[in-house]
């Protein structure tokens, strides 16, 4: 799609937000970017490509997961069961050629269970600590407001700080390191309301819809072809912890202009005074909402940020942070809702 866009530029346009690929203007003077994103961009498409082997649609949903992944932000992933949150993320983190866990959080789970613990050496009668499933790079955690208070805690430091600290030690996380979340909007028995500290340590928040008519016949006729195989088996790893890393210091170097940070601070702002809205976005917000357009110029072949780049990433960056006001709850008002009505009332900066 991306080029397709770039094909209808016109050859005598010389803007930096229509300078997406190199080109000569009608001096003949090469306009080009100054980061060389073709190898970031082929990755994102290689991931997009080796996802849609099994996940049918679904596009914006993978589009958020590799931004995230840029970003080096956490997703939290929202969605009546069935719909494919768990395999997606699972296949996500197969086209990574790091390390994988998953934890299913229920309502008896422990802070050490996730951790891990520290354990008598019997040999030498000292304390050994023994890591626990947290220490990865990328973590699905399966229903994740199933777990009590006291294990969402223990999720705070390292999702923030990639590290834990248990008795006095620090044990740091090897990077990449990036918690995938689920959660059931429906079902409320069995299950805590995530904190909200906690809530604003994930970089998006991803609701995941029904498919529709079309889509549902090819998941049917794609099951069917492969007759009970592995979708898992399908998947091939396409970027190294190296390239990753790489391709992250790439996305940090993309250009963001002052009127565009005024325009990140003015939506984020507005939320923290608009009149349907308890709870605003916090400036951790701001630097989400910065850095996930980073990543989407990036992954679109710019090396600069535009308008319709903030205009992706402010709702999954909003949608979870921000509390409406009891009133317009109870009429049944969403936060998307809110978010939609601050954008439009904000000048796009030109």
């Amino acid at each position: 799609m991306e080029d397709q866009n770039q094909n209808n530029i016109p050859e005598e346009s010389t803007t930096p937000n229509e300078s997406l690929t190199p080109k000569e203007d009608n001096q003949g003077l090469s306009f080009e970017n100054r980061i060389p994103l073709e190898e970031l961009r082929a990755m994102a498409e290689s991931i997009r490509t080796e996802l849609g082997k099994i996940i049918v649609g679904q596009h914006e949903f993978i589009d958020l997961l590799i931004v995230s992944l840029l970003s080096d932000g956490h997703v939290l992933i929202e969605g009546v069961p069935g719909i494919a949150k768990t395999v997606t993320a699972k296949l996500f983190a197969k086209t990574l050629d790091t390390a994988f866990s998953r934890l299913q959080f229920t309502p008896d789970l422990m802070p050490s269970d996730v951790l891990g613990t520290s354990i008598l050496n019997m040999k030498t009668s000292d304390f050994e600590f023994k890591k626990g499933p947290i220490f990865s790079n990328i973590v699905l955690i399966d229903e994740i407001n199933r777990a009590p208070a006291k294990t969402q805690a223990a999720l705070f430091e390292v999702m923030e700080e990639r590290q834990i600290t248990i008795d006095g030690h620090r044990y740091p996380m090897d990077p990449p390191f990036m918690v995938l979340a689920t959660q059931n909007p429906v079902e409320q028995e069995g299950t805590y309301a995530l904190p909200e500290a906690q809530l604003d340590r994930f970089l998006f928040k991803i609701k995941v819809d029904y498919p529709s008519l079309e889509e549902e016949v090819t998941i049917l006729e794609n099951h069917h072809k492969r007759k009970g195989g592995s979708p898992q088996a399908a998947i091939n790893a396409v970027v190294s912890p190296t390239k990753l890393q790489e391709f992250r210091a790439q996305t940090q170097d993309v250009r963001i202009e002052e009127k565009i940070m005024n325009y990140i601070a003015a939506i984020v702002v507005k939320t923290r005074t608009h009149p349907h809205l308890y709870l605003g976005g916090s400036p951790r917000a701001s630097l989400a909402i910065m850095n996930a357009a980073k990543a989407f110029a990036a992954i679109s072949g710019r090396d600069f940020v535009i308008p319709e780049d903030i205009k992706r990433a402010v709702t999954p960056v909003l949608r979870h942070r921000l509390i409406l006001s009891p009133e317009r709850e109870m009429e049944g008002m969403t936060t998307e809702q809110v978010i939609d009505m601050i954008v439009q009332s904000i000048e796009i900066p030109r």
